[in-house]
């Protein structure tokens, strides 16, 4: 399975939704570094489910560190952390092998692995395994604002029609789900159906001259770690598909020298990278995520060992947005695949 990411820094994410527990490995951190655990764990406590917008699955996500750190510094080996799973229903997966969920990676998973994939939760196609991620994303983020004064903030920009525009103070602070937002999902809730949502992400502070042309580009880099989020299926930096309607005079970022003699540029339409290589001005860019697949509402799917036409009723505990929890989940991997460019 292609769980290892990275270049300078590389990560591998194991585990399944309902096996043991999860986990990442990440090979290539600098040693030295003070870990602050409780930065990690309100990080991680923002991906957690907390209120009647999330599912109902409670897990304590506290992360066990098997190596790598050593009173609680970085050591420079790699750095192994292990987060049990405690509140697991496998029951309400028994049928999936047979019935493989739309738009859930059962099937796919299925031909693959030859019917050996751990199906249950999605197994390792889980949002579960997204928790190892926001730790290696927790730890590479205060690296970054504590060596490079880098802050990474994201935040919901749109669910379904309905598009945001409060934005947190800080990486901590998560802004109040606006009362219209909460609504609109609660009612959805109360149907069986879900929806989908955008999230916007901006790294400040990001220094001049980081990526290559071409196939190293920052935006591949940032892509390609990105895309490890299940439920992603676009990305869009700075002013993306809104390029297409405008002009060159519209579009172009115009340069100029501040007060203090640095190179700014007037507007940020390409989201602080141009010819793959930052420009100084913050990063910016915007992902997707399709609704839930996991509704319940009465689909259509197959049987595969009767291998007729076949009616499935998804049971579980879902989450109505995947979008909700996301935005910490975005900053990790954005926080990863900056960390790697540094390094």
């Amino acid at each position: 399975m292609g769980s290892i990411w990275g270049n300078k820094l590389k990560i591998s994410i194991f585990g399944e939704s309902h096996g043991d527990g999860v986990g990442v490995v990440i090979d290539g951190f600098s040693a030295g570094f003070e870990v602050d655990f409780d930065y990690i764990n309100k990080f991680l406590k923002r991906r957690a489910p907390g209120n009647n917008l999330s599912t109902s699955r409670i897990e304590s996500d506290t992360p066990e560190i098997l190596s790598g750190i050593k009173n609680n510094f970085t050591t420079g080996a790699p750095i192994c952390a292990f987060i049990k799973n405690n509140n697991a229903h496998s029951s309400d997966y028994q049928d999936k092998s047979i019935n493989p969920r739309p738009s859930h990676a059962d099937y796919n998973a299925y031909v693959k692995y030859h019917g050996y994939s751990d199906q249950r939760g999605g197994g390792h196609f889980s949002g579960r395994l997204t928790a190892p991620l926001v730790f290696a994303g927790a730890l590479c983020s205060d690296w970054l604002n504590k060596n490079y004064n880098i802050k990474i903030n994201a935040r919901l920009k749109q669910v379904g029609d309905i598009k945001i525009t409060n934005v947190g103070d800080g990486v901590l602070d998560v802004p109040p789900i606006p009362t219209q937002i909460e609504e609109f999902i609660l009612k959805l809730k109360e149907t069986g159906d879900s929806v989908g949502a955008i999230i916007e992400c901006i790294a400040d502070n990001v220094p001049q001259g980081l990526g290559e042309h071409i196939f190293s580009s920052v935006e591949a880099n940032i892509s390609s770690c990105i895309f490890g989020i299940p439920g992603i299926k676009g990305i869009e930096f700075g002013k993306g598909f809104e390029f297409a309607s405008m002009r060159g005079s519209e579009a172009n970022d115009e340069y100029y020298y501040d007060n203090n003699g640095e190179v700014k540029t007037k507007t940020n339409n390409n989201g602080g990278i141009i010819g793959g290589i930052t420009t100084g001005m913050p990063v910016i860019f915007s992902v997707v995520f399709k609704p839930t697949p996991s509704i319940f509402l009465e689909q259509d799917t197959i049987n595969l060992e009767t291998k007729t036409n076949d009616k499935i009723k998804i049971k579980g505990r879902h989450d109505p947005c995947i979008g909700i929890r996301a935005v910490p989940i975005v900053e990790a991997a954005a926080a990863v695949a900056l960390t790697d460019l540094i390094l």
